[in-house]
């Protein structure tokens, strides 16, 4: 009795797969930024003159007091996503590039990426 030729259900994997410990970090980071009033305020520092902004100038443009603020941004560091930095009285916020990177890695495919809004 013979038995036919097992061929895999799934295509080959073409590139290497994050660690269980990677998923777990970038987990985190876009649980954080999956919030639009947290991604609203990553999106303002990034375009921020040098990439960075003070927590005085982000109430404004998102319509919120400064403690809610404070606690997106707050949010967003506990995730790597941003540092902070004090001066004077003033808490100055700039994005973490390697954190954005290894998001960017991970959702990135060899196919042609769609716009940021999905169109």
């Amino acid at each position: 009795m013979s038995t036919p030729d097992a061929t895999p259900c799934c295509a080959p994997l073409t590139r290497e797969t994050i660690s269980a410990d990677d998923a777990a970090t970038l987990a985190v980071r876009l649980k954080a930024i999956a919030e639009p009033t947290r991604l609203r305020l990553l999106s303002l520092i990034a375009a921020g003159d040098g990439g960075e902004m003070c927590v005085c100038d982000l109430t404004g443009p998102v319509g919120l007091s400064q403690p809610t603020v404070s606690h997106h941004l707050k949010v967003l560091v506990d995730a790597g996503v941003l540092t902070r930095e004090k001066r004077g009285v003033n808490m100055f916020y700039t994005v973490v590039p390697s954190a954005l990177d290894s998001l960017a890695v991970v959702l990135t495919t060899s196919a042609a990426a769609p716009s940021p809004a999905g169109a």
